[in-house]
Order: C-alpha cells, then structure tokens, then sequence
C-alpha cells in the first residue's frame, strides 16, 4: 500500500486559488516598485491545490509564484501560517494562510522568473 504526499518550497497558485493578483500587479510593479509595507501585516488564503502537498512550515520560507495560464512569475518570498489537506473521495486538495514577507525588486524578478522555471514556464 502506498502514499503519495508532495513536499514544496514553492506556493504556486492561481489567481481563482489565492494569488492576491489585484494587490501584486506586474503592470504596477514594473512602473512603481510594491512595498512590502503594503501587504507586512495581511494574511493571504489560497485554496484547492491539486493533490496532497506539505509546505515548508514558519519560519522557513517559500517562494510565492503566480501561475498565469500555465506561466509562473516569481513574486518574493512567503511563510505558510496553516495548511489543510482535505479529501473528497477521489482526490486531495491543498488549501492554507500565508503571509508575504518579501517582494522581488522588478529586474530581479525577470531575472529569477528566466532562470528558476522550468523550460516553457517562464512568464518573461
């Protein structure tokens, strides 16, 4: 009998799953970068991630990545303050809070984007 649990260092969601897109704009970002004032004391949800998955628990961070059709654009960095898996019968879906606790200047977040995703996932 086996069990399949994944474990991430990486939260990457959708915008229907919990990426804060109105408050994390890439149009804005580029032209004034976001502070990470704006967004230190909110505590963000995401929901519905597919499978079972386990995220690097507070204090060690994970990387926050916004999955646009199918292309992932590095943010910053995040802490996961709760994690739930919950089964329907037939399959897993990861739900949890974080809270943002860094946020990539713009040419770094080009630069990691190209270099960290897998070939044909990068946004840039």
């Amino acid at each position: 009998m086996g069990s399949f649990v994944e474990l991430n260092d990486t939260l990457q969601i959708t915008t229907e799953q919990g990426f804060p897109a109105s408050t994390l704009d890439l149009q804005k970002h580029q032209k004034k970068p976001i502070s990470l004032d704006s967004v230190k004391d909110k505590v963000f949800e995401f929901h519905d991630k597919e499978s079972a998955r386990i995220f690097h628990l507070a204090p060690t961070r994970v990387f926050l990545v916004h999955n646009i059709g199918g292309k992932w654009l590095y943010w910053g960095k995040a802490i996961m303050l709760e994690q739930t898996i919950k089964w329907d019968g037939k399959n897993h879906k990861t739900s949890g809070k974080y809270k943002i606790i860094q946020i990539y200047s713009p040419d770094y977040q080009i630069q990691i984007t190209k270099n960290e995703t897998n070939p044909g996932k990068s946004y840039f």
